[in-house]
């Protein structure tokens, strides 16, 4: 029975609010729709072609001790500031024998736009190498450091022409040249995600296909998510020209994008084929699924958003700009599905089913008493309500044992060593651990500003801090003189960790440096000491995230419990969706950390050795599935809440729920899944966790939670799980979830 229907028999008369209107008006002017799209569709990318910015991770966290420290360097030492990359050299001779070769390039490399210095790592002809300098022990690797006055990121394509030619001479002599560091994510080749895209719209193809059994009822999702992705990155390559988004915002945008925006369209196409069905007219029952179905689409997106959104409560920039980046492409796939979707289902009519590749299904043919005929879910549903208390269970052991692995997770950024060997900083990192050791690819900077120590105490502060540096534990030993700036208010020097940038031990050094060593050696002074360099900006970067977790966890749950609660107006089912979610939100992260950082599967995926969990991933993950997971949510609380208010029989709702919901969202399930799991191809090893992280919190979420959890935890709740305290309900708004008193 439809939910006009339900509205009729339970005596509130139909009323048809502004979403029937707009999905009718769609329906009724279809040319005039699908034309408006594509003139905005084309506009946006000719726009973003013109005048579209670019995707770098250039970023600063102001307040940090090493944006401070690297302020201070900049300032009274400007040539040895700035952001620092390694241009490595190996040859299966001694490199003394390209004395010319390395001189010349080191001088086209110090005469580029925006480097600040270039040092020649060989010594002066006749003079011993330099132990632990930038050449090796055996003379056959070296390496340039240079110092740059921005990120190298964000300088262009033309200039990495620039930085090939003025190391040409080494390469035509055939020395090896690698770009380490920050130049070396310049040098990296594009990032194209086609692989990833076909795969996830293949697999979409075939479960739609399977799924409604027909070819044009298969196409319109993909056609309808597909433009509305196209329009959101064209948005966001505009806003990029207005400020800086992460090199993995697109990917993140197109990710997120084409889940939601297949997952809405066919949520709306599984309702209106079902009033086909039923024998309503093609745009009444376009009208009527954006009413109902619609409306639900329309809570999950904003929910979406709002999820999203609460990524600016981090108070880092990066993390609410990738946030944004993908509420792009959900606002635009909400859009698509609310009116390019009814426009193309108006256009084809009742044709949706010509060709078909077996028996066309939708929702389930209703009897007379508006229960489905009986089927594998008929079946499976009763089975939830004969013995809710087993599958509750089944699915709580299931989540906690995939949880296991989750208070072992650690935290850090992901280095260059787990690059693929096809990426130039990759080949830079291994050839620069093997001649001076893992750690040399993410030396640590101290900076000690002694501007308000006197002149005469000068020399005994730097004495006491050379000493202090010499033989700290989880560093190579040898630390070199401390240098002084030309003015002779700062000095510095480099510190090597033993370890590799992206390894526990070297994450722990950078705070014993800055908050013992350093205060202790200066203990008595006014001198102010940092430890700053792209790996203390990494491990700050960190403790930013980690400190600002839970408070977005805790913004995030309230924000959906709130949703939840405007909605259904039960604070039991608001509580019962926020629980569930953060269950299944630990799951997800348990097989994270089971997979990149105990290695359990990472190899297979192509990621070198195992990897902490990157910082920001965590954070990410939480607010997307949160939001994601309330599609299904509000889904199938919506026809239980539906059946629950025409029939008063809570049991026999939920089952009705699950009976008449439980193919679209496994198909819709699958869809997401598989959209998710084919970023797992792609070269960046945070786009696979991303990508990994999403299908596996989506797939837990559909199957576990939404068919064994949810169901069992409403049977078992009753009439109980839709009171609302006499309070509450004077203070809340009357929202219709998905149209029952407006369908």
């Amino acid at each position: 029975m439809s939910s006009s229907d339900a509205a009729s028999v339970s005596g509130v008369p139909p009323r048809r609010g502004w979403l029937w209107r707009l999905g009718g008006w769609c329906a009724r002017h279809p040319v005039v729709v699908v034309v408006g799209w594509l003139v905005v569709l084309v506009g946006v990318q000719v726009a973003d072609r013109a005048v579209g910015g670019a995707y770098s991770d250039d970023f600063s966290l102001p307040g940090t001790q090493a944006q401070d420290g690297a302020d201070v360097l900049a300032a009274h030492e400007p040539a040895v500031g700035g952001t620092s990359a390694q241009v490595v050299l190996h040859d299966g001779q001694p490199l003394t024998q390209f004395q010319a070769q390395v001189d010349q390039a080191v001088t086209s490399l110090q005469h580029l736009p925006h480097v600040l210095s270039a040092q020649d790592p060989l010594p002066p002809p006749g003079q011993a190498p330099q132990p632990g300098g930038p050449l090796s022990a055996d003379g056959l690797t070296a390496y340039v450091t240079v110092r740059f006055d921005g990120a190298p990121a964000t300088f262009g394509d033309d200039y990495l022409d620039q930085v090939d030619a003025a190391v040409a001479p080494l390469r035509q002599a055939g020395v090896q040249v690698e770009y380490g560091g920050p130049l070396g994510e310049l040098a990296r080749p594009a990032p194209s995600d086609r692989v990833s895209e076909l795969i996830g719209f293949g697999v979409a193809v075939v479960v739609l296909l399977v799924g409604f059994g027909s070819v044009i009822a298969a196409g319109l999702p993909l056609v309808s998510a597909l433009l509305a992705v196209v329009v959101g990155l064209g948005l966001l390559g505009l806003l990029a020209a207005l400020t800086t988004f992460a090199t993995v915002a697109p990917t993140l945008a197109t990710m997120i994008g084409l889940g939601v925006g297949i997952d809405y369209a066919l949520f709306l196409l599984t309702r209106h084929r079902q009033d086909l069905m039923d024998g309503r007219d093609p745009r009444t029952a376009a009208g009527h699924a954006v009413a109902t179905s619609g409306r639900a689409v329309l809570i999950s997106g904003t929910t979406v958003v709002i999820a999203l959104a609460g990524l600016s409560v981090s108070g880092i920039s990066f993390m609410a700009k990738l946030g944004l980046a993908a509420g792009v492409t959900v606002v635009t796939a909400v859009c698509g599905a609310l009116t390019l979707l009814p426009a193309l289902m108006g256009l084809i009519g009742r044709r949706m089913d010509r060709y078909a590749v077996r028996t066309p299904v939708a929702e389930g043919s209703a009897g007379a008493d508006g229960a489905p005929s009986s089927g594998v879910w008929h079946r499976y549903a009763r089975r939830v309500e004969r013995r809710p208390w087993w599958y509750l269970t089944a699915g709580l052991v299931t989540v906690l044992v995939l949880a296991v692995p989750l208070p072992s997770i650690r935290l850090g950024h992901i280095g260059d060593g787990a690059d693929p060997t096809s990426f130039t900083d990759r080949r830079a990192f291994d050839l620069m651990s093997a001649a001076f050791g893992p750690g040399s690819n993410g030396p640590l900077t101290v900076v000690v500003d002694q501007s308000a120590v006197a002149a005469a105490d000068r020399p005994a502060l730097a004495s006491a801090v050379q000493q202090a540096l010499t033989g700290v534990p989880d560093t190579t030993g040898t630390v070199p003189p401390l240098q002084t700036s030309a003015d002779g208010d700062v000095l510095f020097t480099t510190v090597t960790p033993a370890q590799a940038p992206q390894d526990e031990a070297t994450t722990d050094l950078v705070g014993h440096l800055a908050d013992t060593v350093l205060p202790e050696a200066v203990k008595g002074t006014p001198a102010t000491t940092y430890v700053t360099g792209t790996t203390a900006a990494q491990v700050d970067f960190l403790d930013l995230v980690a400190g600002r977790l839970l408070p977005i966890i805790a913004v995030v749950v309230a924000l959906a419990f709130l949703i939840i609660l405007l909605v259904f107006r039960a604070p039991l089912v608001a509580l019962k969706a926020a629980v569930l979610n953060l269950v299944s939100i630990a799951a997800s992260y348990g097989v994270l950390v089971a997979v990149f950082q105990w290695g359990w599967g990472g190899p297979a995926l192509g990621v070198s050795g195992k990897v902490p969990i990157e910082s920001y991933v965590p954070m990410m993950m939480f607010a997307i599935v949160f939001g994601l997971s309330m599609d299904y949510e509000v889904f199938l609380l919506s026809r239980v809440h539906e059946r629950w208010r025409l029939t008063g029989d809570s049991r026999g709702a939920v089952a009705h729920a699950l009976e008449t919901t439980a193919r679209v969202i496994g198909c819709a399930a699958l869809i997401m899944v598989s959209v998710f799991a084919a970023f797992v191809v792609s070269d960046n090893v945070v786009i696979k966790m991303m990508g990994l992280g999403l299908a596996v919190s989506v797939l837990i979420d559909a199957t576990v939670v939404r068919l064994l959890m949810v169901p069992a935890a409403m049977t078992l709740l009753g009439g109980a799980a839709w009171w609302t305290p006499r309070w509450m309900d004077r203070l809340l708004p009357d929202l219709d979830a998905e149209g029952l008193r407006n369908g």
